[in-house]
């Protein structure tokens, strides 16, 4: 059986068995520590650019759901392709039994052109990247090779945004914007449920000639301080005193429109099991996350406060203003893959749209 295998930047090889579509590709290697939630995990654009290793070793298993729309959105899944640049796995299963499944997880990924590699010592990796932060990396095989690059060097959300405006639900109680900034269906599916017209804009958009009640700052991937134009249309909302709702990339383009810092986290947090407590009254949610970058709470001006902060490693979880209608999670609250324990957030910012 042919091999393939995970270099590292810093020289380190995972040796595994190739599937999936056969190409060498670069990115910067992740992990993520959920048990379930594959399709969702891989369609969502926050992973654009990256290797993804998942430590659960059972991966594959309920297969892939059949394509469905509703509201002109794939359900099951959070964008209409897959984001990651491959995937490595410990545990590769082959043979999927789900009543809704339709294909596996491995011709999957050949129809959309994506390399993986399983049967790797994810343990290790994972220690790995703990210890020594999330790098570049790349899959390689014995006559395919290519250079190692660092995505976080480039414009990740330009390749993630859509390029025009696009108008869901005509006639909703009220009517909100949502920058792309690479957004994930479910986002816009919880909006839409409470009845809200979503406008879905390109991360550049000037949208403040649109007649709209607030602003959704949504997920992405890459540095927010590379989102320059988002940041100053944020500012200018801001002025006019718009509600104003970030979630995870949003809510640090959301800081640094109030003059707070962001930082690059060592290994960053991807899984849906991530405890936030919130500040004040220390009640603790368990939360689904994927984002690499933080807003710095020492750095948060005089009229913002700290709304959560992560109790693995203390970092800043959200964000708010003390008397207007701004504030921003880093966690997803839209919670796909689940748990959904946050979705009040969207009810807050729904309040706060009436």
């Amino acid at each position: 059986m042919e091999k393939a295998k995970l270099v590292l930047e810093d020289g380190s090889e995972f040796t595994g068995i190739p599937f999936g579509t056969r190409k060498a590709v670069s990115g910067e290697v992740v992990f993520n520590t959920g048990m379930t939630g594959y399709p969702e995990s891989l369609t969502d654009p926050s992973y654009k650019g990256q290797i993804l290793a998942m430590t659960y070793p059972l991966i594959g298993n309920y297969g892939i759901f059949q394509e469905q729309r509703e509201d002109n959105l794939l359900v099951n899944f959070e964008s209409d392709s897959i984001q990651v640049n491959a995937l490595v796995l410990s545990d590769l299963s082959r043979n999927f039994s789900h009543c809704q499944s339709v294909i596996s997880l491995e011709e999957w990924m050949k129809q959309h052109g994506i390399p993986g590699l399983y049967n790797v010592d994810t343990r290790s990796l994972t220690k790995k990247l703990r210890e020594n932060g999330t790098m570049p990396g790349k899959i390689v095989f014995e006559d395919l090779d290519t250079e190692i690059e660092d995505p976080n060097k480039t414009d990740l959300v330009s390749s993630v945004s859509i390029r025009k405006p696009v108008l869901f639900r005509k006639n909703g109680s009220k009517k909100i914007v949502i920058i792309d900034c690479g957004v994930k269906n479910s986002i816009i599916r919880a909006f839409l449920k409470r009845d809200i017209s979503v406008l879905l804009c390109p991360h550049d958009h000037d949208f403040l000639n649109e007649q709209i009640d607030g602003v959704v700052i949504s997920n992405g991937p890459g540095d927010p301080e590379m989102c320059k134009r988002t940041i100053e249309n944020v500012k200018k909302a801001m002025e006019k005193c718009l509600p104003i709702l970030g979630i995870c990339l949003g809510s640090q383009i959301l800081g640094l429109a109030s003059g707070a810092e962001t930082y690059k986290l060592k290994y960053g947090h991807r899984s849906h099991n991530q405890p936030c407590a919130e500040s004040g009254t220390k009640r603790c949610y368990i939360t689904s996350q994927n984002h690499g970058y933080a807003v710095d709470s020492n750095t948060l001006k005089e009229d913002w406060r700290e709304w959560f902060y992560n109790m693995n490693d203390g970092s800043n979880e959200g964000i708010i203003h003390i008397s207007k209608p701004f504030f921003g999670t880093q966690f997803h609250p839209e919670a796909s893959p689940g748990p959904d324990d946050t979705e009040f957030v969207f009810d807050m910012f729904t309040r706060a749209l009436k």
